[in-house]
């Protein structure tokens, strides 16, 4: 997957919870050639304009379920599949102002089978409207 390809362009929006912008997210792909279980899925690193975001404030949803990154570290029932968006969602007060962003985001993944670490990065501008 090319990280050209990783982002889904109509994916980015701030998240709203009883009338309050409580983050924001964006739809994106795995970099890895094939799909993973969520245990394998060590990290996933957000920075917005120059900002980086704690790991602490990080949600990834797949297949209609939730998990922060260290509940992943635990499961081996749910899989991101190849070519599959996943969401991210950062839970940041008051989201992200109207207009472009620029967005790096880096995936840690870790295979059982594989004496290393992988990690793959990908950049995308985009508009909050």
């Amino acid at each position: 997957m090319s990280p050209r390809h990783m982002f889904n362009p109509e994916g980015f929006r701030n998240i709203t919870k009883d009338g309050k912008i409580i983050g924001f997210q964006f739809d994106m792909k795995i970099l890895y050639y094939r799909g993973i279980t969520l245990s394998i899925l060590r990290n996933i690193e957000v920075n917005i304009d120059g900002v980086g975001y704690l790991r602490e404030d990080i949600r990834f949803t797949v297949n209609n379920e939730t998990f922060t990154l260290d509940e992943m570290r635990t499961v081996i029932s749910n899989r991101w599949l190849f070519g599959q968006y996943a969401t991210v969602s950062v839970m940041a007060e008051n989201g992200l102002s109207r207009g472009k962003h620029h967005l790096q985001c880096t995936q840690t993944i870790a295979p059982s089978y594989m004496p290393c670490i992988l990690t793959g990065s990908g950049e995308y501008d985009f508009e909050i409207v």
